[in-house]
């Protein structure tokens, strides 16, 4: 099954324990609650769902799902 943003944001919003409309895609994650744990844990579902291989690294470069979304290869 393809990733799209429309899944990362569901993904990083039941995480986060908020509604998926209330996390936006270009803002600063850290700021909505994301901490190094769960964006671990976001990084092993997507590898484990969708043999998505991403250094932890790069996503906590810019931890935004604009930016996630081309190192994800997500669509949409």
């Amino acid at each position: 099954m393809a990733l799209t943003l429309e899944q990362l944001r569901a993904d990083v919003a039941d995480i986060l324990g908020e509604a998926p409309e209330e996390i936006p895609v270009d803002e600063n994650l850290v700021d909505y609650g994301l901490d190094s744990v769960r964006l671990m844990a976001l990084a092993a579902a997507w590898r484990r769902d969708h043999g998505i291989e991403v250094a932890f690294a790069d996503l906590a470069e810019k931890p935004a799902l604009d930016a996630w979304a081309p190192l994800l290869g997500a669509t949409g």
